[in-house]
């Protein structure tokens, strides 16, 4: 009776499994499916990895239920013992080795589209300093910049390449915006650069991800996506204006980077 019971159980594990991974629409596994072009494509690769490891899973758990099902102990008599069996060998050892080169080939691919870095149509120089964020537009002067709880807000054209110049001012900290499905590091005396592309307007929280001294958990940013007239308006309104609640102190820190 418990042998049935087992049976059906890996049997339906197998075909809720299917029915999961068969459905209209594949679950996000926990992730965001990306706001940016090269966010999606990031989120794709991830989907690929979890189904494959959910495959994966279900096989090996399959065959160690038959196993244990079909080779249980009998009596006391030695079952006869079987060895080299060659093509199941080559089987196990191909067939891993397919699926890793696989997703190998797909993860260069998605990291080459990811990290491209096409001409932006829109500029603009990221500054990261202890305890907040800097963002230039060299096109046209315009300077946003905020620490701590006076979040800035990076606008930015729905539906364009934006290109980032990415430093820092004193020490390491993280340029990371969760629903990009993107992270980048901002170094000090080091320039990282990256594009991404907004697909829909709207705002999407950001946060620093590299532990930089005593108020790094407020060091928030937001980027806000609007339509391109809408962007063409705010970006030359208040040219060359900064946040007014920070200090002129950290404003001439912020100011160090790159980008003038």
């Amino acid at each position: 009776m418990n042998a049935l019971h087992s049976k059906r159980t890996a049997l339906a594990l197998v075909i809720l499994g299917g029915v999961v991974l068969s459905g209209c629409q594949l679950p996000t596994f926990g992730a965001y499916r990306g706001e940016t072009s090269q966010g999606q494509d990031a989120f794709k690769l991830y989907q690929g990895f979890f189904i494959t490891g959910i495959f994966v899973f279900l096989l090996v758990f399959v065959l160690i239920i038959w196993s244990v099902l079909r080779y249980r102990r009998r009596g006391d008599e030695v079952p006869r013992q079987v060895q080299y069996h060659t093509v199941f060998e080559i089987f196990y050892t191909v067939v891993p080795l397919i699926m890793v080169l696989v997703l190998f080939a797909f993860t260069v691919i998605t990291e080459n589209e990811v990290t491209a870095i096409p001409p932006g149509k829109v500029d603009i120089t990221v500054t990261g300093f202890q305890w907040g964020w800097r963002f230039y537009y060299p096109q046209t002067g315009k300077t946003v910049i905020g620490e701590t709880t006076e979040t800035p807000q990076m606008v930015v054209p729905t539906g364009q390449s934006v290109a980032i110049t990415l430093v820092s001012a004193d020490v390491i900290h993280g340029f990371y915006v969760p629903e990009f499905n993107y992270s980048e590091y901002a170094l000090p005396g080091v320039t990282n650069r990256f594009n991404f592309t907004v697909l829909r307007s709207g705002t999407y929280r950001g946060q620093c991800t590299q532990l930089c001294g005593l108020y790094h958990s407020l060091m928030f940013f937001s980027v806000r996506s609007v339509s391109p007239g809408q962007f063409q308006a705010w970006v030359h309104t208040g040219v060359g204006t900064t946040h007014p609640t920070i200090s002129k102190e950290k404003a001439q820190i912020a100011a160090n980077g790159p980008g003038e």
